[in-house]
């Protein structure tokens, strides 16, 4: 898989500031950490940049097409705008699967946004709701947990990706963000993370919201409290982590060195919540162990 990295712009220190907090008989001064990676200055520099790197890509390999799910949320938003920008044909596909109306009038908005800025794209929409039915029912007794269920729809959109890819002779397009994809593992292997080639791996997720606003992309999208879309209560990424990507963020580029004897109970928090699932998910972020003679 391709993975665009940034490299050529400059780290710059995290700003805080002093938030205080009134409790019952006493005040607790915290240090708020992160509001702004700060990573990026010029996101139209950004954008020609990852624009030109698909180009260059997809010239090298011979591709002719790009093929990508579109959610609803501001990574596959955003991660379709870039690979419509490259002029290729762009077959941008929603594929709903007992979707919360909200998830998928935001799809929705966000196909019909860019069907009308851009002359390269070919919009698909494929409910899958009956399909996916039909695979719970035929499992019998192993069609019962839920989390095994959530990552059949994340593969089953897959699959769908890859059919119409293959059809086309075109590639799939990732939608992973630098949190999920190399922080927290937050993605379904051989679901949203099989993929071919991945634009805004190397972006933070409050960098995919800046790159987001730079488009013009719908505000109700980028206003949408993140959700992988897989489940029917549709529960939020902050509910399934339990900490918020600006949390994890700061983890990733500060907190895990900094001294444990200065930080605050949220980050504290933040920090255990990332070593968690970063461990427990690692398998996904590295290759597949592979037996050598």
């Amino acid at each position: 898989m391709q993975v665009f990295l940034l490299s050529a712009f400059p780290q710059k220190q995290l700003n805080f500031n002093a938030l205080h907090v009134l409790k019952v008989f006493y005040v607790i001064i915290d240090l708020n950490l992160l509001k702004k990676m700060n990573r990026i200055t010029n996101y139209s520099e950004l954008e020609e940049r990852i624009v030109s790197w698909l180009k260059d890509y997809a010239q090298q390999f011979n591709i002719k097409e790009f093929v990508i799910g579109v959610s609803g949320g501001i990574d596959s938003a955003v991660s379709s705008t870039l690979a419509a920008k490259t002029g290729l044909p762009t077959y941008a596909i929603g594929m709903p699967i007992h979707q919360k109306e909200e998830q998928e009038t935001l799809s929705d908005a966000h196909l019909k946004w860019l069907e009308s800025n851009f002359d390269n794209v070919f919009v698909n929409k494929f409910d899958l709701t009956k399909t996916f039915d039909t695979f719970k029912f035929s499992l019998k007794g192993f069609g019962s947990d839920e989390l095994a269920l959530a990552n059949s729809r994340s593969r089953l959109r897959m699959v769908t990706l890859y059919q119409v890819a293959t059809f086309v002779g075109g590639i799939v397009v990732g939608t992973g963000n630098k949190v999920e994809d190399y922080g927290v593992g937050f993605y379904t292997k051989y679901g949203d993370g099989g993929v071919d080639i991945a634009p805004i791996a190397d972006l933070y997720k409050t960098e995919v919201w800046e790159l987001g606003r730079h488009f013009g992309v719908d505000q109700r999208i980028i206003d949408a409290s993140p959700t992988d879309g897989l489940w029917d209560d549709g529960r939020t990424d902050e509910d399934q982590i339990g900490t918020s990507y600006e949390m994890l963020e700061w983890v990733m580029e500060k907190g895990l060195s900094e001294d444990p004897l200065f930080l605050s109970q949220e980050q504290t928090h933040a920090i255990n919540i990332y070593q968690k699932f970063h461990n427990q998910n690692k398998h996904k972020m590295i290759s597949i162990p592979t037996f050598k003679l």
